[in-house]
């Protein structure tokens, strides 16, 4: 059916009120530190579960009206300093022809995961992002267009370790042990599979620019799970390939996207990081924010990283945390954010609190200056 937004074009986009969040990105003055959350379209919000009840998870995200509304949503109560386009990341193995279902309580399962390297020739090697993903290219377009110009809208994927190992372990894992077997026994074939989920990726994002996207943030959920020596050969390499490769591609139509990239628990990781191609290191909770602006050495802007946990503390006590942060990471080249995404039991007033505490405090900062 065609949906009346459906007509809508990737071109006329209103102007960008606050770029706060895209100068922070680049490492510019800015006059407040600015700030998101990563789950900010999120179950937390009684409004996303009034639209979300009842209807399949990835129906919604074919959507491009609802996955716009569910963007919008945090918008209309906080003063957030970007969007993120509501989606999931593992639309791209859908995209190569994989079964995946939402399963209440369980999260996202695969019920015929990738077994053996064989398995890998039953896989779309080559997907036409643009006939299997344009729907995230319509969500992408349509919210540019609605946001007003209010905030800048990121587009996002998973990287490709994280999706290689939901594609083996056919759901959440604490330890992805089906996923690692493949690394030690199999490390051909899981080049192979990475190779393919990178040139996937590389279109992908293109197409999230072109449809107006403007910031990309890369999710390298599972980075946690790899050691150093793993993470050198089977994530780092991908994660490097794709921030060039999109960069290259854009540099040819004289367009700049910065990029982020947001390895969970690879601290060990963070030097490299530093020097991969992307402008911006997301960091989880675990990681002192002082010490990471030493291990980058100013080489990117930083992205987070709260305890999301500290949002179930009083307000006071988040407005202390949120202080402390601020004074470790400074107010240049620091986008606020949790280090990792909200929980569904979070209280909204909190959140609220929290992007408060991020613009009173370094307005105050950058005043002091």
């Amino acid at each position: 059916i065609m949906d009346k937004d459906d007509l809508i074009l990737p071109k006329d986009f209103p102007k960008l009120k606050n770029d706060a969040f895209l100068l922070a990105c680049r490492g510019q003055e800015t006059p407040h530190v600015p700030v998101w959350c990563m789950r900010q379209a999120g179950r937390y919000l009684p409004e996303f579960r009034e639209s979300r009840a009842g209807k399949d998870f990835f129906a919604t995200c074919r959507s491009p009206s609802a996955c716009c509304e569910l963007t919008l949503q945090p918008l209309r109560r906080f003063p957030f300093d970007a969007a993120i386009i509501f989606s999931d990341i593992l639309v791209i193995p859908q995209a190569m022809g994989m079964d995946v279902q939402m399963v209440a309580g369980k999260g996202p399962t695969f019920p015929e995961p990738l077994k053996e390297p064989e398995d890998l020739l039953l896989l779309q090697s080559k997907v036409d992002v643009n006939k299997e993903l344009d729907y995230v290219f319509k969500a992408i377009t349509l919210t540019r267009h609605k946001l007003e110009g209010k905030v800048p809208l990121i587009g996002f994927t998973g990287a490709p370790w994280t999706l290689m190992a939901y594609m083996i372990e056919g759901g959440g894992s604490t330890t992805q042990s089906k996923a690692k077997r493949w690394l030690y026994r199999h490390p051909e074939a899981s080049h192979q599979l990475l190779k393919m989920l990178t040139d996937i990726i590389v279109e992908y994002l293109l197409g999230q620019v072109a449809a107006g996207a403007q910031a990309l943030q890369v999710f390298e959920s599972h980075a946690g799970c790899l050691g150093p020596a793993e993470f050198q050969e089977f994530s780092l390499p991908y994660l490097r390939d794709i921030a060039r490769k999109v960069k290259d591609q854009l540099k040819e139509s004289g367009q700049d996207v910065p990029m982020i990239v947001f390895a969970k628990d690879g601290h060990y990781g963070l030097e490299d990081l530093s020097q991969s191609h992307y402008e911006v290191v997301g960091l989880d909770w675990t990681i002192d924010p002082r010490s990471a602006r030493e291990r980058t050495g100013g080489k990117v802007s930083l992205q987070g990283n709260m305890d999301p946990c500290a949002l179930y503390a009083p307000k006071e006590r988040i407005y202390e945390i949120v202080k402390k942060m601020l004074e470790g990471f400074g107010t240049r080249g620091y986008i606020a954010n949790l280090g990792h995404g909200l929980y569904p039991d979070m209280d909204p007033e909190n959140v609220g609190a929290f992007v408060e505490a991020v613009h009173a405090h370094s307005r105050h900062l950058l005043n002091l200056k």
